[in-house]
């Protein structure tokens, strides 16, 4: 089986927060790089070395990283799937799937890897990254090959690969996390794996079974998800017998085959709370009843309302029957992270408004794009009659080290803690007047 050639060219089709990191990746370990993006506007922007992704490695952030791999002249950005495979040896597809009011739309993702199976030249490898409903890789890729009169194994080679990393460690994670990889044949295995090898240096587990593959990296995210569900369940069980649910957590973890999650706003992003949508469909088709995975995402769904709902309760009064200003801090959907997508945070946000209250805010690592964000802390917290503590940035704990700015919200505002920021909230607040509620 011929290697992969010393100046191998990846095509990573799919630019952005799998896509970014991945594709750096590969020319950090001397690949010659063809990034294919269709968005004009993220184009635009990476092209001038610009990324609002909160990634580094060894202390460099992602964008520098970035307008290196440019001047470098072996990082490319173009428009087109088809004609970045068309130079490449290997293409790497990182499209995500979009979620709408009628489910998953694979249409995005089908389109991209029908494009790269169009142009991709003898001999040429295709491996999917991913997160996709089991049967993806065989019928969108394998299958469509196949009907074109291209043999998988000979002339062309397929493999699916999933990422497995999280945000904020994805340089770290895509070199150091072990990956599972599944093909339709020993060919295509060998130079996905020989391809995959040259960025992860842990372990890579292979499987003949591609749905094996596929399932194992959504049940991965559903299991997630219902141990965060357990974590909220044992915060409201807690905080109804007067314990501190952290305190419990810690206790637990102490045992090594115990492994509790901390209770939070909620399940945000692409991954955690979607990752039911990917698995119910499969369980479905064979008739599977899945009662404690939909339970655990019903018990996660509702913690966002459950958050306004406790803001409302002490705001109300306070506000004398007009509008009552609610404070938050933190947008993104968990800590640390720029990505507001599917955020519990902005979802508290949208319900405190739909019950007729004025929300303020801030957020430093989330570009601004909500009508209720602002940038200055003071802006948000002045007259508030609830703060609420959603995700955790840098400049925000920095601002709350000193909580005499606090002072400027409404006498008895209430600060709710969804992240355990303030470890002896209820003391520290006391001489402010303003009361406090752990999650």
């Amino acid at each position: 089986m011929p290697s992969n050639p010393p100046n191998l060219r990846v095509a990573v089709v799919g630019l952005g927060f799998v896509g970014l990191p991945l594709s750096l990746s590969y020319w950090q370990a001397g690949a010659d790089v063809l990034g294919a993006e269709i968005d004009p506007r993220l184009r635009a922007e990476l092209s001038q070395g610009i990324s609002h992704h909160l990634e580094e490695d060894d202390g460099k952030p992602i964008s520098a990283i970035l307008k290196d791999a440019l001047a470098s002249g072996r990082y490319q950005l173009l428009a087109s799937a088809a004609e970045a495979t068309a130079q490449a040896d290997a293409t790497i597809v990182t499209v995500g799937i979009p979620h709408g009011p009628s489910g998953l739309d694979l249409g995005p993702l089908r389109a991209a890897l029908a494009e790269v199976a169009s142009a991709a030249p003898r001999g040429h490898l295709i491996i999917l990254r991913s997160t996709v409903p089991p049967g993806t890789t065989r019928r969108d890729l394998y299958d469509l090959l196949q009907a074109r009169g291209r043999s998988v194994g000979e002339d062309v080679f397929v493999a699916y690969c999933p990422e497995r990393i999280a945000e904020g460690r994805a340089f770290q994670e895509f070199r150091g996390m072990p990956v599972i990889l599944g093909a339709f044949d020993p060919a295509s295995e060998a130079r996905a794996r020989s391809v995959i090898e040259r960025v992860t240096h842990a372990g890579v587990a292979t499987s003949d079974s591609v749905e094996a593959v596929e399932l194992s990296k959504v049940i991965e995210n559903v299991q997630r998800d219902v141990n965060i569900a357990i974590a909220q369940e044992l915060a409201r069980t807690c905080e109804a017998g007067g314990i501190d649910v952290f305190e419990v957590i810690r206790l637990a973890n102490t045992h090594s085959r115990v492994h509790l999650l901390e209770p939070g706003p909620g399940v945000g992003g692409f991954c955690l709370p979607l990752a039911l949508s990917y698995f119910l469909p499969f369980a479905q088709e064979h008739a599977v009843a899945t009662p404690t995975l939909l339970a655990a995402r019903s018990t996660n769904a509702k913690v966002p309302p459950l958050l306004a709902a406790r803001a409302l309760e002490q705001a109300r009064p306070l506000a004398g029957g007009r509008p009552p200003r609610i404070a938050v801090f933190g947008l993104a959907m968990k800590d640390f992270s720029n990505d507001a997508r599917l955020s519990p945070a902005v979802e508290v946000c949208e319900h405190l408004i739909a019950e007729g209250a004025e929300v303020r805010a801030v957020d430093p690592a989330v570009p601004l794009q909500f009508s209720f964000q602002g940038q200055d802390p003071a802006w948000a917290v002045e007259g508030a009659h609830a703060l609420l503590l959603l995700s955790r940035q840098e400049g925000l704990l920095t601002w709350l080290e000193d909580l005499s700015p606090l002072r400027t919200m409404h006498q008895g505002a209430l600060i709710v803690d969804a992240r355990n920021w303030l470890k002896d909230g209820a003391q520290e607040l006391k001489p402010l007047g303003l009361g406090y509620w752990k999650i």
